[in-house]
């Protein structure tokens, strides 16, 4: 029997992804959120904030990777850049390219992602939007956010995460966000590219606390088994 090829990751990753990428990972209707305050949650040096911004969105996000300087994230983002190119290399049959084309668009991506984030990183501006912290515990007032994403991070770190960080995770993403808004999840699976074991029991917890939690299909099936998001209406 074959053994099941996956990509494997030690420690947290930083990430470089797009404004397109999460409008297609999160199926955002960017003109939806012009005015409002919306949070992203561990992007690590995604462009998102930077564009979203640009639309007229009031966009914040917080990574523990803020502590560090420009420089120091711009290196440590090319060298994951690189790092990650290589093992995808390794598995290119693994994953759907529909939405990259190839490999070398998706890491070609990347760099301008992080190009991107680390200009607006070091702006003047930037100091107010990027803020360090760490899940489960969001240096923000309740109820500060209209919107609150999380991508690439909560689920897919199912082995170095237990149960209790995930939950008291979501329920923290959920304290910032306002009533009547929305966090939206993704993937839902793991690095084995299988479905978070306890998600069930997760989304059964946040309904206990009185929100609405929906499977939604996603328009990024670049990982197996990443064709939805959750979304949380509090």
């Amino acid at each position: 029997m074959e053994t099941k090829r996956v990509y494997e990751q030690i420690g947290v990753a930083m990430t470089s992804r797009s404004l397109v990428e999460y409008e297609n990972m999160f199926m955002l209707e960017t003109d939806s959120y012009i005015g409002k305050r919306v949070l992203d949650v561990a992007g690590g040096a995604s462009s998102f904030t930077m564009e979203a911004r640009s639309l007229g969105i009031d966009a914040e996000a917080v990574d523990p990777l803020y502590e560090k300087s420009p420089s120091e994230i711009a290196k440590h983002g090319m060298q994951e850049i690189e790092v990650v190119a290589a093992k995808m290399a390794k598995l290119t049959d693994v994953y759907d390219w529909t939405f990259y084309g190839s490999l070398e668009n998706h890491k070609a991506g990347r760099i301008v992602a992080l190009q991107r984030f680390v200009d607006d990183f070091s702006s003047e501006e930037g100091k107010s939007r990027y803020h360090v912290g760490a899940l489960p515990h969001l240096p923000f007032a309740d109820e500060s956010f209209d919107f609150v994403s999380c991508s690439h991070f909560l689920f897919l770190y199912e082995e170095q995460f237990d149960y209790a960080f995930h939950l008291a995770a979501v329920r923290e993403l959920l304290r910032v966000c306002k009533h009547g808004g929305e966090v939206r999840l993704y993937p839902l699976m793991n690095f084995k590219t299988v479905e978070y074991s306890h998600l069930s029991a997760l989304i059964d917890e946040v309904e206990k606390d009185g929100c609405t939690v929906q499977k939604k299909e996603a328009k990024l099936p670049f990982l197996p088994n990443s064709h939805q998001f959750l979304s949380i209406k509090k």
